[in-house]
């Protein structure tokens, strides 16, 4: 819970359950969705290690148990991402495979709408090549 009384992300979409589910779906469609294909490419073929590194983000983000930074330290996403172009484009197809994860996975449409708007401002953030 956040203060006692409201239920965090986590909690709202049915926990860590729902958060495999997302991540499943989030890399299956990055495998398959034509529109992923220069993000696809970032990754190394197998993806079931960046899988599991994503579901503790994930859960730890959505104000889960924290299970990422006990394990890897401080986030630093875009520094983490630093050694690959991401622009617009690569914004968008995250997005992309993104918003049909959370369509599979999340059946609480406020809680959906909450945690796409909530990413939709970290894969801006994520954003390290200049474009114009």
């Amino acid at each position: 819970m956040t203060d006692g009384n409201e239920p965090t992300l986590f909690e709202r979409i049915g926990g860590s359950a729902v958060v495999d589910i997302m991540v499943e779906r989030f890399y299956d469609n990055m495998d398959s969705m034509p529109e992923a294909a220069g993000i696809r490419a970032m990754h190394h073929p197998d993806l079931g290690p960046v899988r599991e590194v994503l579901k503790r983000y994930f859960t730890e983000w959505l104000g889960g148990p924290p299970l990422y930074s006990n394990e890897r330290g401080h986030p630093r996403l875009r520094m983490r991402h630093m050694h690959v172009s991401i622009g617009i484009a690569e914004r968008d197809a995250w997005l992309l495979c993104m918003r049909g994860a959370l369509d599979d996975a999340v059946s609480d449409d406020a809680a959906r709408e909450d945690i796409y708007r909530a990413l939709s401002g970290l894969a801006d953030h994520m954003r390290n090549k200049d474009e114009a």
